[in-house]
């Protein structure tokens, strides 16, 4: 399904974030194609490099964040909410002109004390449960749990069509029903957490080919 973009489900969110990326938005009445062109061109490469440090405020974002921070920035827009149909659908049309690229996974200097906050997470148990991610994904992917194989856990497919929410969804999303999973308290959307834990992801995912929109079970 993933590789077959007319029976991909995630391919109708890529359809629409290409009109919105042609649509003016904000008070200044501007699109998104109107500073940076067609993104076949001007978003090539642009999801291997993320989640980055924003350069205005210092923080680390991710992809939908830097989708986020142009609207209110430079649109004059209001934030689009975590989730929303709009906001997974650009994420997906940027993400998706980088397809078959690879993650560069590269940890600049100024990232480094999140980089190891991600780490710390990643092998940090938690919740009810007491697990870490590393106990799944990399001591015991490729065996079976309730019949569902585990996986190594990347996330270089997102945001990706699961069939279990029959929706495109984001990495946070996924990464917060983890923790719904193992019973341990959840942190709100763009919580530093989640974004220092997607960072480790992404270097951890180094090398493999970026999939949007991917299709998981």
């Amino acid at each position: 399904m993933q590789a077959d973009e007319f029976a991909n489900p995630g391919m109708l969110w890529v359809t629409r974030g290409e009109k919105l990326w042609r649509t003016p938005a904000g008070s200044t009445g501007a699109a998104c194609a109107q500073c940076h062109g067609e993104a076949a061109k001007g978003m090539r490469g642009v999801a291997t490099r993320y989640p980055a440090r924003d350069a205005h405020s210092a923080r680390l974002v991710n992809l939908e964040g830097r989708v986020n921070l142009c609207r209110t920035r430079h649109q004059k827009a209001e934030a689009l909410a975590h989730e929303s149909e709009d906001l997974l659908a650009l994420s997906a049309y940027v993400a998706h002109q980088s397809r078959g690229m690879p993650i560069s996974g590269e940890v600049p200097a100024e990232l480094r004390a999140s980089f190891e906050r991600g780490r710390t997470q990643y092998h940090k148990r938690i919740g009810q449960m007491n697990l870490a991610c590393t106990q799944c994904h990399q001591q015991n992917w490729g065996k079976t749990l309730l019949a569902q194989t585990i996986s190594q856990g990347h996330g270089n497919a997102y945001p990706t069509y699961r069939l279990e929410w029959q929706s495109l969804g984001s990495l946070q999303r996924r990464l917060r029903a983890c923790y719904f999973g193992v019973r341990a308290q959840m942190p709100a959307y763009d919580a530093p957490e989640l974004l220092e834990l997607e960072l480790y992801l992404a270097w951890r995912g180094r090398g493999l080919p970026i999939e949007t929109p991917g299709v998981r079970r």
